[in-house]
Parts: structure tokens; C-alpha cells; sequence
């Protein structure tokens, strides 16, 4: 079958669900939830899940236990989830990289995106960032793109895994750039962020919240963002489309699934739950101080949140 960007943009958000009444809640959860990330600590999905499954846990009155299980782009945490059938105290956090690209990017992943799955909801969409380590003589993205072509492969690039939103915008950012440096995967923005800190590699593209406490202390120099208007937490640094690369803007979306097969009650009551410390003040303030928008939408379909950057493989190959 022909991949198109409606396909891959309908795989991306998976089965929409419509929000349901809330039944009667029985005896769930009756023992400790485990809450799976799909990349290791200190990346933003991480920095998310723990910022939500610490106040989720309270609610609910069961530990609230977050599993880190990187690589393959995410899709070795999307199997885990998807062979769990049958257990209501298992959730993920869906993602842009195992949820919308890596199931078109590989053959064989051990799951379908959207019928292996219990999607519930969005819950944020954040912008990519590009740093650099501030030994790099490169003070704003126009000196950067200058440099990257003088240097071409010499100058190396991190990002957080094939399949990623940091490499699908990476990509599509480079061509639009007209520059080639060799682009180095890691299992996840944590590890990625140690190396460019180090300065073994010279910059990074990565969903911001994740690379903003580093920018904030110096030990980063942001130079452009993906979005499509300033971030309001470093508003001195330009846009893709202000720099006349719009062709590369997009958001890093994360949501919320559990296994196939998901009682509604179960699914009614996390979305009872994530909606309630979602619009907690101390959470949406530290979310909106990190760079991020937030929603909870269980139909999948608020512009806010469908990820605006979706493209076929054949468009990201040719990119390389």
C-alpha cells in the first residue's frame, strides 16, 4: 500500500476516541500502575510522565511506578505495551517517534500503531530546539547554517533515536538548510544532551523542555526553534520560519494509550484523573516554564495537538 502523508498523519494519532462517561470505577486499580516511557531519563518524555504519574498516584491511591524502556525509536516499549492485553494496570505515553513514524520507517516493529492499543488522549505538543555547545563559534542560527556548510560532515549533529521528532525535523531542517553534517542517534535526548555538554558533539536538536534547564545555565546556546511562534521562554531566539526554513516547523506531540482491549470505566477514570492534575496550577506552570503547551483531548482532534510534521519515509530517505 502507497504511504501518504494522510495515512501516516491518521497512524500518528491512531483510533480517535471519544470521550466517554465515567461508570462505576469497581476496584480499580488494586495494585501498583506501571506507566511506560519510551525513552530513558532526562529526556521530555520522561520529564512529562514523572511530573504527571507522581500527582496521578496520589489521586488514585496506588504507586504510580514509571518504566523506562529506550530504543528502536520507541517501538521496544510500544511492544511491551502492546503485547499486555488484558492488563488494566499498564500505560504508556504515546509519542510522535513510536506511535506515528517508526511503525512507517520499520518493517517489522511487534505491533500495529492503532489496533494494538488503548489510545485515550493528547496531552501536549512541544517545539524541537537547536543548541550548540557554547565552545562552538556560532552565535545565532545564520553563523551556525554558515559553518555547517564550511565544515559538512565534520560537524556532527545528536539526536534522540531514528524515528524521532528530533530526526524527522532534523532532516527535513538540514535539507531546507542546504547543509550535511553527520547526524549521530542516541537511545534518547538524556544520553545525547551528555555528549553535546561534554562536547564531544558539537550541537543537538531536541524537544526543548529537555535541553531548556542546560540553555538557562549556559551550558547550551539555543539558536532557532521549530515552532511556529517564538517560544515565550526564550523569546530572543527565532523561529525556522523566520529564518526562511518554515518548511521544517513542526511540535514533538505526547499523549496517553494503555494495551488493547482497555475497560472504558478504566479509560474513563485516567482520563477523569489526567484531566484533574493537568489543570493543577503547579503543573501547567511548570509545563508552560519548560517551553510546552498543554490539552487533554480524547477525540485527537484539537489543531493545538495533532502533530504538525508527519512525512513519508520516502521524502525523510531522500533527505538523508
Amino acid at each position: 500500500m502507497r504511504l501518504t502523508r494522510r495515512s501516516l498523519v491518521a497512524a500518528s494519532m491512531a483510533a480517535p476516541l471519544i470521550a466517554r462517561p465515567l461508570h462505576a470505577q469497581g476496584a480499580w486499580p488494586q495494585r501498583q500502575i506501571r506507566w511506560v516511557v519510551p525513552f530513558p531519563p532526562a529526556g521530555t518524555a520522561d520529564i512529562l510522565s514523572r511530573l504527571l504519574a507522581e500527582r496521578v498516584a496520589a489521586r488514585l491511591g496506588q504507586p504510580v511506578v514509571v518504566d523506562n524502556r529506550a530504543g528502536a525509536g520507541g517501538t521496544l516499549a510500544g511492544a511491551i505495551v502492546a503485547q499486555a492485553r488484558g492488563d488494566t494496570h499498564t500505560v504508556m505515553v504515546s509519542n510522535f517517534a513510536p506511535h506515528g513514524v517508526s511503525p512507517s520507517l520499520f518493517a517489522k516493529i511487534g505491533y500495529d500503531a492503532e489496533r494494538d492499543f488503548t489510545h485515550m488522549a493528547l496531552f501536549g505538543a512541544l517545539p524541537m530546539v537547536i543548541a550548540v555547545n557554547p565552545n562552538l563559534p556560532a552565535q545565532n542560527i545564520q553563523e551556525f547554517i554558515a559553518l555547517a556548510r564550511q565544515r559538512g560532515a565534520a560537524l556532527n549533529m545528536a539526536y534522540g533515536g531514528n524515528g524521532t521528532a528530533s530526526h524527522l525535523i532534523g532532516l527535513i531542517f538540514h535539507r531546507a538548510a542546504g547543509i550535511s553534517p553527520t547526524f549521530v542517534p542516541y537511545r534518547g535526548a538524556g544520553p545525547a544532551l551528555v555528549d553535546v555538554l561534554a562536547g564531544t558533539v558539537e550541537c543537538i536538536i531536541e524537544t526543548l523542555p529537555a535541553a531548556l534547564g542546560h540553555i538557562r545555565a549556559g551550558r547550551l546556546r539555543a539558536l532557532a526553534v521549530s515552532s511556529a511562534t517564538r517560544s515565550i521562554v526564550l523569546p530572543d531566539v527565532p523561529t525556522f520560519t523566520e529564518i526562511g526554513l518554515a518548511e521544517a516547523t513542526g511540535v514533538n506531540w505526547f499523549g496517553f494509550c494503555g494495551p488493547p482491549g482497555l475497560p472504558e470505566p478504566v479509560v474513563a477514570r485516567w482520563l477523569q484523573e489526567l484531566r484533574e492534575v493537568l489543570n493543577l496550577p503547579e503543573v501547567r506552570d511548570r509545563l508552560v516554564e519548560r517551553g510546552g503547551s498543554v490539552c487533554l483531548n480524547s477525540s485527537w482532534a484539537s489543531p493545538k495537538c495533532i502533530p504538525t510534521l508527519v512525512r513519508p519515509p520516502s521524502e525523510l530517505m531522500a533527505a538523508r
